[in-house]
């Protein structure tokens, strides 16, 4: 049976049973990949010229002329119904949380200016997404939430909020769609900005993460944990140039992509490190524990001596003493070579990833992807104050899309289908000629709140009309024929039973009310 905690309820996954036929089949993205500026439309004042001038303009664009196969851009793709019901759902679920936390909500453009975007991601910042020329603005698809979140605390002056935003974002990023990786994508970020005491909201972060992904029983998961001031210590005690930690960072960053040799050889070969320097880094970044790797690095000769390292060291300790108040230190680790490539981090950073057993005889699980990540981010709401006034941040974003792929795969596996609508009851009519008493009993119910459908034809057939029930999964029919007008009932069926009964017209909304109580 398919498993989505709390989702299972909300999921509405259509009961199998007996059925009056077979069953009808069931019912994300904006293009981004587009020629910018669009072709400029010649002067005419013939309507059919320009017609015939979009049209050409459409068929050599690929896609939109006569035999061109019609797909979406690469990276994006559409939602049926079903698909929109889950993830609708999922996302409730993530709100929920948030809200629990005490977090607002709030929007920001989906455009910002380029110059916003430029210089906080590090090398990833060639994957944005830029415009030409705007009417005199340099434009740019955001490429995150966390960027315009700093932009919009720094140009209202505010300096504490606890915020949730879950919109779209847009990265120029090699797609990998079976893996919920894609150009165009949902981010669910919650964040707490303001001058607090050391490590209880990134505690709070991270116990959200753990509640997340909890509730929606995934598999079993781990949250990794780290601090850049650590890692930038240890990038100082092994030598290398403050000017190189953070494409060093970036290096670090793919460990959990690839083996330590093939990380070991970029930093030598492609970031200009000594070979002596790359072996040292790598007797760090392939440390992971818990408290006691924290009070060992605290010992460590070098590290000791480190300012950085005992600041970062301190804090995580602290943290780990939270998260166990929480009671979720069962499934933390304290990683060395968790990065976040990211330019704007400058403290605690982590990231969830969920495990796989693949066999029996693996000493370890694997991991199968990250599904969450975030971190302290204490310098970037600075970054756009013309006083340079720093507000600190920490926050996580959940990889929404990486969840909804695999509970995608999961109901696919079942063979249960979602409903894609919430229709209360149907109403029909068993005989000709009774359009005007379905149009005035649906629109009472209508008036009166209750969801309500009915077939767009005059006279339907009453067997289509019940059929249409049971593919949508509709509870109940609300069946109007002419000796139920004479004796002023309705005829209300039950689908799932085929149980009929009369009820008085005036009584109607009582009953169906009573009837759909959870």
């Amino acid at each position: 049976m398919l498993r989505l905690g709390p989702l299972a309820a909300a999921g509405r996954l259509l009961p199998s049973g007996p059925r009056l036929g077979p069953p009808c089949p069931a019912g994300d993205r904006v293009s981004l990949s587009w020629s910018w500026p669009p072709p400029p439309l010649r002067p005419v004042g013939d309507r059919g010229l320009l017609s015939r001038q979009v049209r050409a303009t459409a068929g050599s664009a690929g896609g939109g002329g006569r035999g061109a196969a019609l797909k979406t851009p690469k990276g994006t793709r559409d939602h049926p119904p079903a698909h929109v019901v889950l993830r609708d759902r999922l996302l409730a679920a993530v709100v929920a949380c948030f809200k629990r936390h005490g977090a607002a909500a709030i929007d920001t453009p989906v455009l910002e200016l380029r110059e916003t975007l430029t210089g906080k991601y590090g090398e990833d910042a060639k994957l944005i997404y830029e415009l030409q020329d705007q009417g005199g603005e340099l434009l740019a698809l955001r490429y995150d939430l966390t960027v315009p979140f700093a932009r919009y605390l720094a140009m209202n002056k505010i300096t504490k909020m606890k915020r949730y935003h879950i919109a779209k974002v847009y990265r120029r990023d090699n797609p990998a769609t079976t893996r919920g990786r894609y150009r165009e994508f949902y981010q669910c970020d919650f964040d707490i900005a303001g001058q607090f005491d050391p490590m209880i909201p990134d505690a709070e972060c991270l116990k959200i993460v753990h509640e997340i992904l909890s509730d929606l029983q995934l598999g079993d998961f781990l949250i990794k944990v780290n601090d850049r001031r650590i890692l930038n210590a240890v990038f100082a005690v092994c030598g290398i140039p403050e000017s190189k930690f953070i494409t060093t960072c970036s290096t670090v960053d793919k460990l959990d992509k690839m083996p330590w040799e093939e990380v070991r050889s970029e930093m030598v070969g492609e970031k200009g490190l000594s070979p002596e320097a790359a072996d040292h880094i790598g007797e760090y970044v392939q440390l992971h524990g818990g408290l006691d790797l924290i009070e060992r690095l605290l010992q460590d000769p070098k590290l000791s001596q480190n300012k950085l390292a005992k600041e970062g060291l301190g804090d995580m300790k602290l943290l780990f003493e939270y998260l166990t108040l929480f009671g979720i230190t069962g499934k933390i680790s304290f990683d060395l070579s968790l990065a976040r490539g990211l330019d704007y981090y400058t403290g605690v950073i982590f990231e969830a990833v969920l495990l796989q057993q693949e066999n029996d005889h693996v000493e370890e699980p694997v991991s199968v992807g990250s599904v969450a990540g975030g971190g302290r981010y204490d310098g970037l709401v600075g970054m756009f104050d013309p006083k340079g006034r720093k507000v600190p941040c920490v926050g996580v974003s959940i990889g929404i899309e990486r969840i909804f792929s695999i509970l995608e795969q999961r109901v696919k596996a079942s063979g249960d289908k979602v409903r894609t609508t919430e229709t209360q009851v149907l109403v029909a009519t068993p005989q000709k000629h009774l359009l005007a008493a379905r149009l005035k009993l649906i629109s009472e119910l209508w008036d009166a709140g209750i969801k309500a459908e009915m077939l767009y034809k005059k006279d339907p057939k009453l067997l289509k009309q019940l059929q249409y029930c049971e593919d949508m999964g509709i509870p109940l029919a609300a069946i109007v024929g002419e000796q139920e007008l004479t004796d002023g009932v309705i005829k209300l069926r039950d689908v799932a039973t085929r149980e009929e009964v009369d009820i008085p017209r005036e009584k109607l909304l009582h009953e169906i009310r009573r009837r759909l109580e959870p």
